[in-house]
């Protein structure tokens, strides 16, 4: 998957869900095989995810990070400020005239 949030996701799940599932078809109380489940879960994602958290790490620093500016560079936010200033061109001088005001 191209999305690390995604596949991180998915693979804790599939590891809770798996171990929970298991423990509650074989008769065990609900909420301790949710406890069971879970540690399992963490101990497993601990040991054999650490490729899948570096990647995820790297999309967050990655979004995070700022410019030797010190601002924030968000290609995004450029796009969506872009479309609303082209709007506000198009649309005339006052977008949302002041509904306080009466003339």
């Amino acid at each position: 998957m191209k999305n690390p949030w995604l596949s991180y996701s998915l693979i804790r799940l599939g590891l809770f869900f798996g171990p929970f599932l298991l423990l509650l078809v074989l008769g065990f109380n609900p909420f301790y095989s949710a406890i069971i489940a879970a540690s399992l879960s963490f101990a497993i994602s601990l040991i054999f995810l650490d490729r899948q958290r570096r990647a995820m790490s790297a999309v967050v620093s990655a979004k995070l990070s700022r410019d030797k500016d010190g601002s924030y560079h968000d290609p995004e936010s450029d796009l969506e400020n872009e479309i609303l200033d082209s709007e506000t061109k198009v649309d005339g001088e006052d977008p949302e005239p002041d509904q306080n005001s009466k003339a």
